[in-house]
């Protein structure tokens, strides 16, 4: 089992540092290359999510990235220090009277991408866990 650890601060420019942070751990690269993108976009998508929802662009509010790997499993921890909230209430992009809103899909898409995903009221905080088998 290995750990990976990177610590950002609530900054929309502080999502271009994700993807090299999981590119740069080898073990997650025995994912297919479509899984492989799967996770890098419900990863990215958690984190963004994290800095301006969770903390509100609060630069002095770190976000974080857990990444344990094992032989068979990757699991992805992202934290923010926000009030959390309940993934049950938000509304299904899918439906008519949600098309055309600006926003709600992320929490869609990680569920979709991810073969496991848990949300979890970290008080302060929301803690988001993907989980990739492989």
């Amino acid at each position: 089992m290995n750990s990976y650890h990177l610590n950002l601060p609530s900054l929309t420019t502080s999502i271009m540092r994700v993807e090299p942070f999981i590119r740069a751990i080898k073990e997650l690269h025995i994912l297919h290359p479509d899984r492989y993108h799967d996770m890098l976009v419900a990863i990215t998508e958690a984190v963004n999510n994290a800095i301006i929802h969770g903390n509100g662009l609060d630069p002095e509010k770190p976000v974080t990235i857990d990444v344990i790997a094992t032989a068979h499993k990757a699991t992805i921890i992202i934290r923010d220090a926000g009030q959390g909230f309940n993934p049950n209430n938000v509304p299904d992009p899918r439906l008519p009277e949600n098309l055309m809103r600006e926003g709600g899909r992320g929490v869609f898409l990680i569920r979709h991408l991810a073969d496991d995903v848990e949300f979890v009221v970290s008080g302060p905080g929301m803690s988001v866990i993907l989980k990739y088998f492989y």
